[in-house]
């Protein structure tokens, strides 16, 4: 599905701003909220919007460290691997994971309660594990820019 002008606007409204009413989109976007709404459900079906969810604020739920941990595989066997990532899905401290090219395997990015979770976290679940040879944390000191919308 090819993006005109108006959908490229109104993903970009969107991700500022999941709670817009049509009427609002509408108005925002030069439209009738029926065509603002129409126009968001197929974005919506076409599968460029996945979720509407909340952000929240760490710091408000007591998450007060954040850090990037950097996972080396100590094997690349397919069974191992795999219950490494079953076990990761599973870390609520883990919001987001990825593979990597490079020394390390997967970045994970976490959100602990304090520097001892995360030792917690390092040393008595992840470093335990089978097919994990090393892991390297570093920890956010501050954010200078916060997650932020897609380029649209």
């Amino acid at each position: 599905m090819e993006l005109d002008d108006i959908d490229s606007r109104l993903l970009a409204v969107l991700q500022r701003d999941a709670n817009l009413t049509s009427q609002e989109l509408g108005q925002i976007l030069g439209l009738s909220a029926s065509q603002a709404a129409r126009r968001r459900q197929r974005l919506e079906q076409a599968g460029y919007v996945q979720s509407y969810v909340a952000r929240l604020d760490p710091g408000q739920l007591g998450l007060e460290v954040q850090a990037f941990v950097q996972v080396q595989m100590a094997t690349h066997d397919p069974a191992r691997v795999k219950g490494f990532t079953r076990i990761i899905d599973t870390l609520p401290e883990v919001v987001a994971a990825w593979t990597l090219t490079g020394e390390a395997d997967y970045l994970l990015r976490v959100f602990c309660r304090d520097l001892a979770s995360l030792n917690r976290l390092v040393h008595e679940i992840i470093l335990p594990l089978p097919a994990v040879a090393r892991v390297q944390s570093q920890i956010v000191m501050n954010q200078l820019k916060p997650d932020s919308p897609l380029p649209v």
